[in-house]
C-alpha cells in the first residue's frame, strides 16, 4: 500500500485549490443568495482541462487515474458543492459511462466534445415517482423504424438548462421492470426536449437543477448506449462513478468545515481564552479531523480499485455513505463552533450545512446504502460480473492490447 501522492495529483491539487480560493470562493456568497449558477466557472474548467481529467487521451481527456478526479472533486466542494457537483455529473456519470459502455462512435461522437470541456453531459434517471425505487421510472421508449420515441419527464437533473447531451434511461420493454430499461445518448437539440430548472432548495442554490421534459423525442437507434433492456445495469454502473465523486466532494465539506472552524477558533475568545482551548470544542474538531482522514481513505481504496479495473460498488458505497453522514456532522459542529454567527451567512458554515444535506439523500438515500452493507455483510448481495467494465489505469498499457 502507498499512501502518497503522485507528483501529478500534488500539483493538481494545487491548481484547483489556487483556483477555487480565486474564482470561486470571493464570489460564492452572492452567486448562492441570488441562486447563480455561474457556467463560466465550468469553461475555466474546462481551460484547466479538469472536465475530462480521468478520460484517457485517445478520448480528449487528460488521461490521469481515478483518484485524482476525487482529487479535483474534494477541492472544488471546499469551494461550493454546486461546482463539485457539475464535474460529479458531467465526468463522473455521464463521461465515465460512455467510457465504458459506448461503441467507438459513440465514444468519438459524444464522449471527446465532452471531456474537452466543449460540451456539457448531464444524467437523467431520477422521476417524480422513481428515485431510490428506479423499477417505477414512467418513461418510455418506443422503436419506431430507425428511431426510439422517448416521453416521459425527469427530475432533480444536474445542469439540466446548461447540459448539451443527456443519458437519459427509460423503458422499452415496460413489463419487464429492471429488465426492460434502456439508456439513450439524447441532445438538447432533439425536437421535444424542455428543461426547467427548481427555485427555492434548501442547500446548492448557486447549482442548475431541474426537469426534464420528453414529448415525442426521436432519438435516432446509434444513440442506444448498450443493448436495449441493459439500461439498469448502466444505472447501476454509472451511480458507481458518481457516488465515488460525491463522496470525494464530501471530503471536500469536512476539509472546508475544519479550515473554517480552526480560523475560528483562533481569534475567538470565550472566559478569557480562545475558544479552541475549550474541551468539548477539541472534541468536535477533532471529530472533524478523524473523519477527514477516515474518509479520505474509504474514497481513495475506492480509486485504487477503480485504477485495477475491479469491481467496487461495495467500496464506493460505504465511502458515500460514511463521507456524506461526515461532511454533515462536520457542518453541523462548525455552525455550533461559530455560536450565533453560525446561524449566518456572515460566515460560510451555514452554507456548508445547508448543501451537505443533499448528498445524504442523493445517489442512494444513507438509508439504501446502509441496506446494502448490511446484506454485503450478510451475504445476501454479490456483484457479478459486467459485460464491460470501466478501463483500468494507465490507460495506455490498456489501449496497446487492443
Amino acid at each position: 500500500m502507498n499512501f502518497s501522492y503522485t507528483e501529478e495529483q500534488t500539483s493538481v491539487r494545487k491548481v484547483v485549490r489556487t483556483f477555487v480560493d480565486r474564482e470561486i470562493i470571493p464570489f460564492i456568497k452572492e452567486w448562492d443568495e441570488k441562486g447563480h449558477f455561474e457556467t463560466n466557472i465550468l469553461k475555466r474548467l474546462a481551460d484547466l482541462q479538469l472536465m475530462g481529467v480521468c478520460i484517457p487521451e485517445e478520448y480528449g481527456g487528460v488521461g490521469m487515474d481515478y483518484n485524482t478526479l476525487a482529487i479535483v472533486c474534494e477541492e472544488l466542494e471546499r469551494g461550493d458543492t454546486a461546482f463539485r457537483t457539475a464535474v460529479s455529473v458531467h465526468t463522473g456519470l455521464n463521461s465515465m459511462t460512455l467510457l465504458q459502455w459506448g461503441t467507438e462512435e459513440q465514444k468519438r461522437k459524444y464522449l471527446v466534445p465532452q471531456a474537452k470541456g466543449e460540451k456539457i453531459g448531464a444524467f437523467g434517471l431520477t422521476e417524480p415517482n422513481a428515485g431510490s425505487d428506479v423499477a417505477a421510472m414512467e418513461t418510455t421508449a418506443v422503436k419506431d423504424g430507425h428511431y426510439y420515441l422517448l416521453n416521459g419527464s425527469k427530475t432533480w437533473i444536474s445542469l439540466c438548462d446548461v447540459a448539451d447531451h443527456f443519458l437519459i434511461f427509460a423503458k422499452t420493454n415496460p413489463g419487464e421492470m429492471h429488465k426492460g430499461i434502456s439508456c439513450f445518448i439524447v441532445e438538447r437539440s432533439f425536437s421535444g426536449v424542455s428543461t426547467k430548472a427548481i427555485k427555492g432548495k434548501l442547500g446548492i442554490r448557486a447549482g442548475n437543477t431541474g426537469e426534464v421534459f420528453l414529448d415525442n423525442v426521436r432519438v435516432p437507434a446509434e444513440n442506444l448506449l448498450g443493448y436495449e433492456g441493459e439500461g439498469f445495469k448502466i444505472a447501476m454502473a454509472a451511480l458507481d462513478n458518481g457516488r465515488f465523486t460525491v463522496a470525494a466532494g464530501a471530503c471536500g465539506t469536512i476539509m472546508a468545515s475544519l479550515e473554517a472552524s480552526v480560523k475560528y477558533c483562533e481569534v475567538r475568545k470565550t472566559f478569557g481564552k480562545e475558544i479552541g482551548r475549550h474541551q468539548l470544542v477539541q472534541q468536535m474538531i477533532a471529530k472533524m479531523s478523524a473523519n477527514l482522514e477516515i474518509s479520505r481513505l474509504l474514497v481513495f481504496k475506492a480509486g485504487w480499485l477503480k485504477n485495477m479495473g475491479k469491481r467496487n460498488t461495495q467500496e464506493t458505497s460505504v465511502a458515500k455513505w460514511i463521507s456524506c453522514d461526515a461532511a454533515l456532522e462536520a457542518a453541523n459542529d462548525a455552525v455550533q463552533i461559530h455560536g450565533a454567527y453560525g446561524f449566518s451567512n456572515e460566515f460560510p458554515v451555514e452554507r456548508y450545512l445547508r448543501n451537505a444535506k443533499a448528498p445524504v439523500i442523493y445517489e442512494g438515500t444513507r438509508e439504501i446504502h446502509t441496506i446494502m452493507q448490511g446484506e454485503y455483510a450478510l451475504g445476501y448481495r454479490e456483484d457479478k460480473p459486467l459485460r464491460k467494465m470501466l478501463p483500468s489505469w494507465p490507460f495506455e498499457e490498456i489501449l496497446i492490447k487492443g
